[in-house]
């Protein structure tokens, strides 16, 4: 999406796209996107969540970059809310 609406809307949250997560840490491109992402939501104080981990490799580039919020199959499989209460 657009930029201009980092500064025009009332965000609190950005979310990395999956899109990005796929082929890190492998993909030069999509670490330098999703480095500089980060870099700019904490310059911004916005929470970051990066969507779509499958794999160790991708959650500990995400850490170590400074996303301290993730989902993906690689943490849990999606399911029922009450399932979720019971695995606690």
């Amino acid at each position: 999406s657009s930029l201009a609406y980092l500064k025009n809307l009332p965000i609190h949250k950005l979310k990395i796209d999956k899109s990005f997560v796929d082929n890190l840490p492998d993909e030069a491109a999509d670490c330098e996107i999703v480095k500089s992402t980060i870099h700019l939501c904490k310059g911004l104080n916005l929470t970051i969540v990066a969507e779509g981990i499958e794999q160790k490799e991708q959650g500990e580039f995400l850490l170590r970059e400074g996303c301290l919020i993730a989902q993906g199959y690689y943490y849990f499989k999606p399911m029922a809310a009450d399932l979720v209460v019971q695995n606690l």
